[in-house]
């Protein structure tokens, strides 16, 4: 779990100073940079979702299957009312605060290094990838706050709870996390960071958090391959 806290530490820390910061910076400048953070979010997204191109066709079926999973469940709906709880107990004047959980939570969860990271953390011990990953997300994490504000420290939770679960699970899973199956995982997470950036860019309302389902199916469409 080490690298897990560590990542959980870093983006606490690069929240602090993003909010530090965030009273210096003119509205206007804010949504530029939050624009320019959309770009760069759209870029990793793209570069993670190419990588599964040999698999195109089961990430379709992923990305279909999950969202109606997650519709069912309505997991974005659920995500930013636990914002709104959060918001009502630690933020006075927070009007963005459940925006900034959501956004966070989910850009730091369902991406390639979240999911690669955890499992190299679980199998191996090898916690490099979580530690370069805590760089990245504490330099988001300060952008992020100095616009979205305190609600992007508390995705530190989020990402506990995540990559903690897929650290401790890895051992028991390790016969079905084949190449193939981790690859799929990481191009359908590297889609929704896609989907993510695009809504901060175009400020148009993508449901990635309802579509959060589509990254784990690549393990159950394995165990059903075993089975049969």
């Amino acid at each position: 779990m080490l690298g897990t806290i560590v990542n959980a530490i870093a983006i606490i820390a690069g929240s602090i100073a993003g909010i530090i910061l965030k009273g210096g910076l003119p509205e206007r400048m804010s949504q530029t940079i939050m624009q320019g953070v959309g770009l760069c979010v759209t870029l990793i997204g793209l570069s993670g979702a190419l990588k599964g191109m040999d698999y195109l066709m089961e990430i379709i079926f992923f990305i279909v299957i999950g969202t109606i999973i997650g519709e069912g469940f309505n997991i974005e709906l659920r995500l930013e009312r636990l914002g709104d709880n959060l918001e009502k107990r630690f933020s006075k004047n927070g009007s963005t605060f459940s925006k900034g959980f959501v956004t966070a939570s989910l850009l730091y969860c369902v991406g390639a290094m979240a999911i690669m990271g955890s499992l190299d953390s679980g199998l191996t011990g090898n916690h490099e990838t979580l530690f370069a990953k805590s760089i990245l997300d504490g330099i988001i994490s300060i952008v992020l706050a100095s616009t979205l504000g305190i609600g992007v420290a508390f995705s530190a939770i989020s990402v506990f709870i995540y990559q903690g679960s897929i650290t401790i699970l890895a051992g028991a899973l390790s016969s079905v996390l084949t190449e193939a199956v981790i690859i799929q995982m990481s191009a359908t997470g590297g889609l929704l960071i896609l989907g993510l950036g695009l809504s901060m860019v175009l400020s148009a309302k993508v449901k990635v958090g309802n579509m959060l389902p589509s990254v784990l199916l690549p393990i159950f469409y394995h165990l059903i391959l075993q089975l049969f």
